[in-house]
């Protein structure tokens, strides 16, 4: 890079000096984007991650004709809230501030929802989206809503009109609505609705429309927020000069619009569009259903910002997956019948069914056979789960063990998890008759019927459209890439009177569950001008560029450039000890149950590896495999030592907070926890918060589920099956212990001990991880006995 650019960037540059290697960064992070490529990017805390992306960020959309805005995309609220205030940082020195939002979702910013105020049993999102519709339908230039007064339209300002040609909605009915919601100050019975520290202009109830205003006795319900963003031409008055520094968050945004009396959501979206940076989390990218939001801001001249990608792999299969709903199919087979039964009910019934779906050139025979087929679908899940259930309860329905079900989900797998093959389901379908042409075409007759119902003014929520989609892809879609089970969630219904027991105990769902997502994160990111994905854990990065796509995409037939590049941690060494504890593996064949009773000699010897770390200077974390493990060591460590300890357990995010806040106040302690909970990434602990952290073993995950063997028999058939266990299990098991040991030194100031234990960390032992860990990395680790412990807390301490 020139020195000219260079010049350039520091403009953008939030401080005085870069780091030691965040020059090195940005000036990477332009290369590669110039090159419409993907940076892979390693660096630990210190290196300035953040503001380096930000500024190179902002140079790329200031000083080239390549982009037009950004995206960032983290999942981590508190890495979120980094980049706000970075960002801002940068903003205070420039004379034209980079315009961003922070995006959240309607559960945060609907103020009914907030305050409520929707009826038991609705969610926010479902609410919104009805509300919304009939405000449309009330806005709409053919509605029968009368307007007996001039408006003023007040758009956003300094925004660009929307065409007339365009405009399908009357911004004058809109502003009529508003006012017939509007509260009267002098109405002692109308309750004010106040949330985010505001009052809205309108009463806490929802108001509805009046005879006099649709010349219908019918009262609609309609939401006066969405009014009054319709009678601003789909503007809002909330600008980027209200958030700090032109960077607007909940906290600036929700207030205004509460006061004004416009959506809080409709506002976000408005700035959305305008912003240079936008700030958001992975669903706003990898999601299907939250890019429906972000969708008219992404192409090719987007450029892409991914945050914490150690956890790509695993955030965007789990936005892959999909399930359908034993109760879901239900409805779906009831929306069916809602257009058979009239059909059935004479000749000129039938003939405008037949009219309806014909527009969709959809059969009345097509409608009968989805719903026989979903009737079908319905009886095989209830034997199959029967079935499965009889054979694993002696008393199924009745005996003990039935009344004291394990805990958590039930996976029933249809098809061996280590084989390529179609699943049971779909042989049975294919037995049945029920072949692809079937399953491609219930989304179109679902389609049809909807519309059919919404002609009948029925007041129906349908799923049929969605519920045949679905099926549509169990049939399509790649029996490798897509692992398909049955999934028992337990349900709190009450005791119901049903043929099969399993009812009153768990909701059942066929799922497909996502294996491989390589290809579709190398398809999203193929969408845009370039990028960086960039994380404190990313190595080995050869393997990361394959797992996450980025391989494929600079071998496409129109290949992307695609660079790497990993960063030291920039700290005073002498102000860290990294060592290796080396005993035997702890491993579940000779580790046997976490049981206070339990006294072999592999839990012996690690009951005194933990005793000696605990009992080490100032607060103590200790990381193991899982929280059973975890429970395990809190019990021996409060007979052992006189220290407080803290144990963790899988818990709500406010638990978790009260818990790390209740481990750093006051005396020194040990917190307890599994290396793959919450308290180990993610999660700050500054100055004297957290002294060592040492974790015990490799965190695998439950290597017999079936869906994790589906996984690792997807990444062999993609990457060979000599990688398979590596790529799917090893790989993430060692980045979640490097995240856990970056909890420790946080600052340049900072002094920590970095301890992992067991002797799969030892260079050249029997399947050792000490490979995956970052060359510089490994030189640090010193191997030690136990016995030598004591003397080195002493040593490093004391020195």
């Amino acid at each position: 890079m020139s020195e000219s650019s260079e010049v350039t960037w520091r403009t953008y540059f939030g401080f005085s000096d870069p780091y030691e290697n965040q020059a090195d960064v940005i000036e990477t992070i332009i290369d590669t984007a110039r090159d419409s490529g993907y940076l892979a990017m390693e660096g630990p805390c210190g290196t300035g991650k953040t503001m380096a992306s930000l500024t190179a960020a902002g140079y790329l959309l200031r000083e080239t004709d390549q982009f037009d805005n950004a995206i960032v995309v983290t999942p981590v609220k508190q890495q979120r809230q980094q980049f706000v205030e970075d960002l801002r940082v940068i903003n205070s020195q420039l004379a034209e501030p980079l315009s961003g939002v922070a995006l959240v979702g309607k559960r945060d910013l609907c103020p009914y929802g907030r305050e409520d105020v929707f009826p038991d049993g609705s969610s926010v999102q479902e609410r919104c989206d009805d509300l919304r519709e009939a405000t449309a339908a009330l806005v709409s230039e053919d509605s029968s809503l009368e307007v007996d007064r001039q408006f003023e339209t007040d758009a956003t300002p300094d925004s660009s009109p929307i065409p007339e040609e365009e405009k399908w909605w009357d911004p004058a009915k809109g502003r009529v609505l508003v006012e017939n919601a509007k509260r009267d100050p002098l109405d002692g019975d109308a309750v004010p609705l106040h949330t985010a520290g505001r009052t809205a202009p309108y009463a806490r109830t929802q108001p509805s429309t009046t005879p006099e205003l649709t010349g219908s006795g019918n009262r609609q319900l309609y939401c006066p927020f969405e009014a009054d963003w319709y009678g601003r031409d789909k503007g809002s008055p909330v600008t980027f000069e209200s958030g700090d520094d032109h960077v607007v968050t909940t906290e600036e945004l929700l207030p205004s619009a509460i006061e004004i009396g416009t959506c809080p959501h409709r506002a976000m979206t408005v700035l959305m569009k305008d912003a240079d940076v936008v700030i958001g989390n992975y669903n706003h990218l990898f999601d299907a259903a939250s890019r429906h939001l972000t969708a008219p801001i992404l192409d090719e001249r987007t450029l892409v910002i991914i945050d914490e990608a150690h956890r790509i792999e695993e955030r965007v299969r789990d936005l892959l997956t999909d399930t359908i709903g034993y109760y879901t199919i239900k409805r779906a087979r009831r929306d069916l019948e809602l257009v058979l039964q009239p059909a059935r009910q004479g000749p000129q019934n039938e003939r405008e069914i037949k009219t309806r779906l014909g527009a969709h050139d959809v059969s009345l025979e097509a409608v009968e056979t989805a719903e026989t087929f979903y009737g079908d679908v319905m009886e095989w899940l209830e034997t199959r789960v029967d079935d499965e259930l009889r054979e694993r309860f002696e008393q199924y329905g009745t005996g003990p063990s039935w009344n004291s079900p394990p805990e958590g989900n039930v996976e029933v797998p249809l098809r061996d998890p280590d084989e390529s093959e179609p699943d049971e389901f779909t042989r049975w379908a294919e037995r049945e008759g029920y072949g692809g042409e079937t399953f491609r075409t219930l989304s179109g007759v679902g389609l049809a019927v909807e519309d059919a119902v919404e002609r009948m003014e029925t007041d129906r929520d349908c799923v049929c459209t969605a519920v045949g989609a679905s099926f549509g892809q169990w049939w399509e879609r790649d029996h490798v890439e897509y692992f398909r089970e049955i999934e028992l969630v337990p349900s709190r219904t009450d005791e119901r009177d049903v043929e099969k027991p399993w009812m009153n105990r768990y909701n059942a769902s066929l799922v497909m569950y996502n294996c491989m997502p390589s290809e579709k994160i190398k398809d999203i990111l193929e969408e845009f001008g370039g990028g960086v994905l960039m994380s404190a854990t990313l190595e080995p990065l050869s393997i990361f560029e394959e797992i996450a796509g980025l391989e494929e995409l600079a071998t496409d037939e129109e290949p992307r450039a695609v660079s790497s590049r990993t960063y030291d941690l920039t700290f005073p060494e002498e102000n860290r000890a990294s060592w290796i504890v080396d005993v035997e593996a702890f491993k579940k064949r000779n580790r046997g149950e976490p049981s206070i009773e339990n006294t072999n000699s592999t839990r012996e010897r690690y009951a005194y590896v933990a005793r000696e770390i605990a009992r080490s200077h100032g607060n103590v974390l200790l990381a193991w495999p899982n929280y059973s493990e975890a429970e395990w060591a809190a019990n021996r460590l409060r007979e052992e030592i006189d220290k407080p300890v803290v144990l963790d357990r899988s818990s709500s995010h406010e638990e978790t907070r009260e818990l790390r806040r209740e481990f750093v106040r006051g005396e020194p302690k040990v917190l307890v926890t599994s290396t793959r909970g919450t308290l180990t990434e993610g999660v700050d602990y500054d100055g004297d918060e957290l002294h060592t952290c040492a974790v015990f073993g490799i965190p695998l995950v439950n290597i017999g589920s079936p869906r994790v063997r589906a996984v690792q028999y997807a990444y062999g058939d993609r990457f060979g099956s000599e990688n398979s266990f590596t790529y799917a299990l090893t790989i993430p098991a060692v980045r979640q212990i490097r995240q856990a040991l970056g909890r420790v030194i946080r600052g340049p100031d900072e002094r920590g001990v970095r301890i992992v234990v067991g002797e799969r960390f030892v260079p050249g032992a029997l399947h050792s991880v000490s490979e995956y860990f970052p060359e510089n990395e490994r030189a640090e680790f010193v191997r030690m006995k136990p016995d030598f412990l004591a003397s080195q807390f002493e040593g490093f301490w004391e020195g």
